[in-house]
């Protein structure tokens, strides 16, 4: 698991991935910056004090606010960004670590995008809810890291396996392997607490989940030669 981890790490800031890298995060960053607009505009129309010096200290306090609450809406965006760039990550993971092996199906467009959106919905929430429970010290830190860890897990783990199954022998076989893919969702989170290195997420997450997949399900024609997999079956490039 931890070696699996350090070699995703490590392709992250290769050649290899620095391509898809720079893409995630630039789009990671804007999305962040959409919803940070949306979420003041809010609160200056609902914050409409009397006087202009309580105006200013709503604005500062505010501001500070969506810093903070940047930590919490980091894994929202990653998780939307996450299927616009998974098979782009996972394709190269898999020529780079697996060469003899075949190569998974990209996802349908529309599959990838319909599944981002409504992941970020639930995460989206989950992260939301953490947030309203600051006032409870401690508590909304394992909420966050535990939510989270369950959440990307099984996200980048069945997107991932997809490549190579169906969406139910993906969820089937994450349901199996249930607590090897919890623990690596441990492994991503800490991620998630460093500002700036947090926008990596997507692509360290997908790398990992990549290595895992290969580990706990070996794909079909394994060692056979390099290839696409059509229908189950690995044809010759």
């Amino acid at each position: 698991m931890f070696s699996a981890a350090i070699t995703a790490f490590g392709q992250v800031f290769s050649p290899l991935l620095r391509g898809v890298l720079l893409k995630s995060v630039a789009l990671a960053i804007g999305l962040l910056i959409v919803m940070a607009i949306g979420l003041n505009a809010a609160l200056q129309h609902l914050a409409t004090l009397p006087y202009p010096w309580l105006d200013t200290l709503v604005a500062i306090l505010g501001g500070l606010g969506l810093v903070f609450g940047a930590l919490y809406l980091t894994p929202a965006a990653s998780s939307l960004v996450a299927g616009l760039f998974l098979d782009d990550v996972a394709e190269a993971v898999e020529k780079e670590s697996y060469p003899n092996d075949p190569l998974g199906r990209p996802q349908p467009l529309g599959r990838s995008i319909l599944a981002s959106i409504r992941f970020f919905g639930v995460v989206l929430a989950v992260n939301l809810g953490a947030l309203f429970l600051l006032l409870v010290p401690g508590v909304n830190i394992i909420i966050f890291y535990v939510a989270n860890a369950y959440l990307l897990s099984r996200e980048y783990f069945e997107l991932a396996a997809m490549r190579y199954r169906t969406p139910e022998e993906a969820r089937a076989l994450r349901q199996a392997h249930a607590v090897q893919v919890f623990l690596a969702g441990l492994l991503i989170v800490p991620v998630l607490f460093i500002p700036f290195l947090n926008l990596i997420t997507p692509v360290y997450g997908t790398a990992l989940m990549v290595h895992l997949h290969r580990r706990l399900a070996p794909v079909p024609g394994a060692g056979m030669g390099q290839g696409p997999l059509i229908e189950g079956r690995k044809v010759s490039a």
